[in-house]
């Protein structure tokens, strides 16, 4: 993870600019490097994993263009070739440093030309103009607002820009910006035409897109891990880039001491593929100790985002703390895609699609979000295999009919593409549990009682009818929502609402956003 800060005008100073660039330090430890001209400063805060000399450090520059990137370019070195062919020399091996060529040659059209989990700030010598862009999913985070006289800010968190301006924006997924305006430059919701092919045909194209989103997130110039759950996406994950290394990978596990649900199935996983495994045993204290820090760096008051965030947080921790291992492969996305416990309750494949769509529009405040906020907060970079393009956009044509759980199973097209030796049939075929839930139901038992002694009945009733906007409606949720107002006073807008299952479906009017409420949990979680 790198962090960036990108503004143009005359009221920001280059040590106020600093001030709030500061408060991302994590994302980049490595170096700094701030560039500071009459109306004009762009940020850089490095984590170096592509290109790790410091001739790859930002921003790069070309012909007075210049770029800042927190990102990865994938398959750039075909690019690279094409346009060192076309007379360009380049001075670093960071796959961002083809930005500005591209740029230079194609222009905003460059934005749909690339593969790559990013967000850039660039800017034109020419126009005098910042341009910046976010990946069609918003993997990479970007934030903006508004300074007096309307001069604009880009940030890669919300945290750079709260003190600094007076309403913090999330920067569209897929679009980038231009002239004042945010132009869509990929849906990966829209779907141009319907896969209809067997379900033979259709896991086999399973099968290749992820192995091929899988393999070329393999390539790093710094130590890899993954983060391992024992759950099936991050299972597939660690199998299958342990086959494609053909050498030993690095796994990490999280759980809570007592019940662990997940960490018998992450080391059955760990030790079919012969995996170098670690794992993370914490305490009902190391939870309630680390929910301010861990509210704080997300940005949310989203429940299940927190829950969820806490051990993926302490886990990351102690990888950062304990190891050499810079980048980490994550299973997220795949629910989204596939379907939740709740979609089971979908009443048809029209509703099944759009729902799938939301989930993916909104993935930058929830999964993605809490993904990027827990590894980078710890200097590391995150890679998400699930939310390859290629893969996603071929994930969301196929008929919702064939995606719908009509095989007593859930998920059943991504289990049955990895039939094999891939994984244990009974961890490929075990029912989903949310994360967590799977590091344990004490966790999130501790956090609702911990909310229930912070205040009455009464106080609750009175501190909510504060929250106009995104209003709590457990005690839970009123304490996540407190922390989030002091460190985030006012920006509650940031998210568009509590991540919920479709409450208008039958069996899905619940006010917890675990499965474990929902009837058909089953023996998820066990």
């Amino acid at each position: 993870m790198c962090s960036i800060m990108g503004y143009m005008g005359s009221s920001l100073s280059e040590d106020r600019f600093k001030e709030h660039f500061d408060k991302t330090i994590s994302r980049g430890p490595d170096m700094q490097r701030i560039i500071s001209e009459p109306g004009l400063i762009l940020g850089f805060e490095r984590l170096a994993i592509m290109g790790l000399e410091e001739s790859g450090m930002q921003p790069f520059s070309l012909n007075g263009n210049m770029v800042v990137c927190n990102g990865e370019i994938y398959g750039f070195r075909t690019l690279k070739q094409t346009l060192e062919a076309d007379g360009y020399q380049f001075v670093s091996d960071s796959d961002c440093e083809i930005l500005l060529p591209l740029y230079e040659k194609y222009g905003v059209e460059m934005f749909h030309m690339l593969d790559a989990e990013s967000a850039c700030i660039i800017y034109d010598d020419k126009k005098k103009s910042l341009i910046a862009a976010r990946d069609p999913i918003g993997i990479r985070p970007l934030f903006y607002g508004y300074l007096a006289d309307d001069e604009i800010v880009f940030a890669s968190e919300a945290k750079n820009l709260v003190g600094l301006v007076s309403k913090v924006y999330p920067f569209p997924p897929g679009h980038y910006y231009m002239d004042g305006e945010f132009v869509p430059y990929r849906d990966m919701t829209k779907v141009t035409s319907v896969v209809k092919d067997d379900v033979d045909e259709i896991c086999k194209n399973i099968h290749e897109k992820l192995v091929a989103g899988i393999e070329k997130r393999l390539d790093a110039d710094a130590p890899i891990g993954f983060l391992l759950s024992g759950g099936l996406d991050s299972s597939l994950v660690c199998s299958v880039a342990a086959k494609l290394l053909q050498k030993p990978i690095r796994t990490f596990a999280i759980g809570m001491e007592g019940d662990a649900i997940d960490l018998k199935y992450a080391k059955e996983v760990a030790d079919y593929i012969g995996s170098s495994h670690t794992e993370v045993i914490i305490t009902k204290e190391q939870i309630l100790a680390a929910l301010p820090e861990v509210i704080s760096i997300l940005g949310t008051y989203d429940i299940t985002t927190i829950r969820a965030s806490i051990g993926m947080y302490l886990v990351c921790k102690a990888i950062h703390e304990d190891t050499d291992v810079r980048v980490l492969l994550t299973g997220e996305i795949s629910d989204e895609l596939f379907g939740y416990k709740y979609t089971d309750f979908a009443p048809n494949a029209k509703e099944f699609q759009e729902e799938s769509a939301k989930r993916i529009r909104e993935l930058h405040m929830y999964d993605v979000l809490r993904a990027d906020r827990c590894i980078s907060s710890n200097s590391l970079e995150a890679r998400v295999p699930f939310g390859d393009l290629d893969f996603v956009e071929y994930v969301m044509s196929i008929d919702p009919e064939k995606k719908m759980n009509v095989y007593h199973k859930g998920k059943y097209l991504l289990r049955r593409a990895f039939e094999g030796d891939y994984l244990p049939k009974d961890i490929l075929m075990r029912e989903k549990a949310a994360f967590s839930d799977a590091v344990g139901h004490s966790m999130v038992d501790y956090l609702k009682e911990y909310a229930e002694e912070k205040y009455t009945d009464s106080e609750y009733e009175e501190l909510i009818k504060k929250y106009d906007y995104a209003t709590p409606f457990t005690k839970e949720s009123l304490m996540y929502r407190e922390i989030f107002e002091t460190y985030y006073p006012g920006q509650a807008a940031m998210i568009t609402d509590f991540w919920m299952p479709n409450k208008t479906w039958e069996g899905c009017n619940v006010n917890d956003p675990s499965a474990r409420v929902l009837s058909n949990y089953g023996d998820s979680g066990k």
